[in-house]
């Protein structure tokens, strides 16, 4: 049997989750590719998990979307772990998206907590653009303001995004539009069940 990378990164999402599937497949390819991401979500074992999690960032990324997909929230501790961390290019673009799946206040915190640090560094470009689209998504989902904090004029995220050119509109609009691709396969996937 295929150990965890193999089976998953590199034979299935190697590519495609920095949310590319959104704009690189027809809707059939995507379509498809999204069942098979919401089954094998469903069907990976935590032992594979935790195999993925403890490798390099393209793993770590399959992971934190599957993770996130299904919703499994007994992973949030590791996946603030790491997400503060910030270890490994990319792999925070998981983190921020498992978070938002989640969409807790508790994962709100870890957010603010990553933003925080993150933002008051304008010298490093890591996730910060994710993780305030996250922030987003799940300011949107409980009505509650925690990107306001960010956004105020003399705001961490002014002084941050002076120094590291950014659209976050398109990001906030992008992260939306892979959250609700992913939404519409969960249910669809209940729906055949």
């Amino acid at each position: 049997m295929p150990d965890a990378i193999d089976r998953y990164v590199l034979s299935r999402y190697s590519k495609l989750l920095h949310g590319n599937f959104a704009g690189m497949m027809t809707d059939p390819e995507r379509e498809r590719f999204l069942r098979d991401l919401v089954e094998d979500a469903r069907t990976i074992t935590d032992d594979e998990l935790g195999e993925l999690l403890a490798a390099d960032w393209r793993p770590r990324i399959t992971a934190a979307w599957l993770i996130g997909v299904d919703r499994r929230t007994a992973w949030r501790s590791r996946i603030r772990e790491l997400f503060l961390e910030s270890g490994l290019v990319f792999a925070g673009q998981g983190y921020c998206f498992a978070l938002a799946r989640f969409g807790t206040i508790a994962d709100a915190e870890i957010l603010v907590s990553y933003l925080d640090h993150y933002l008051a560094r304008p010298d490093l470009r890591y996730d910060q653009e994710w993780a305030l689209a996250a922030l987003h998504h799940i300011d949107a989902d409980l009505t509650t303001a925690y990107t306001s904090r960010y956004l105020r004029p003399g705001g961490l995220w002014e002084s941050w995004s002076a120094k590291n050119s950014t659209d976050l509109p398109f990001h906030k609009m992008y992260f939306a539009m892979l959250c609700s691709h992913v939404q519409r396969a969960v249910h669809a996937a209940d729906v055949r069940r």
